[in-house]
């Protein structure tokens, strides 16, 4: 059998989902999210766990990046929690939600590591859920408003 090789250009790394590493998810002012809501309601998960703790990521994303160096990785894709940067889905900024991922950003480029954003992950924010979620046509511009503002 011929040997084969993934090609030069190639990035190892990993990834996660806001929910499911960061913990905190009320932190700083950001707001509930449909998974923060489900875990919190009672009998929907194993011996009630939720993602208040999770790997803690929030505040230990330098010492999470450093063992992804320590690896040898070179891309980490993860998350932003839109409830984080819009505690309400649309409308006011949570400037602390946008200073935490510019922070990880800095420190994934400090640590020459590429950061992939994925801006969703199912983990829409609870007051847009509230009023219809993704049956509510305005979610379109909703989710045109978080993403532009990501962009920017």
């Amino acid at each position: 059998m011929a040997e084969k090789k993934f090609p030069k250009d190639f990035v190892w790394g990993s990834a996660t989902a806001s929910y499911q590493v960061e913990g905190s998810p009320l932190a700083d002012g950001a707001g509930p999210s449909i998974w923060h809501r489900f875990s919190h309601t009672p009998g929907t998960t194993h011996d009630g766990e939720t993602g208040d703790v999770a790997c803690d990521h929030y505040n230990r994303y330098k010492e999470d990046i450093k063992l992804m160096k320590s690896l040898g990785l070179k891309g980490y894709r993860f998350s932003i929690s839109w409830s984080r940067i819009f505690p309400n889905g649309k409308g006011k900024i949570n400037e602390k939600g946008v200073d935490f991922y510019n922070k990880v950003i800095d420190e994934l480029l400090k640590e020459d590591i590429t950061p992939f954003v994925t801006i969703y992950h199912w983990d829409l924010p609870a007051a847009l859920q509230d009023i219809g979620g993704w049956t509510n046509r305005d979610i379109a511009c909703w989710f045109g408003d978080y993403a532009d503002y990501l962009f920017q």
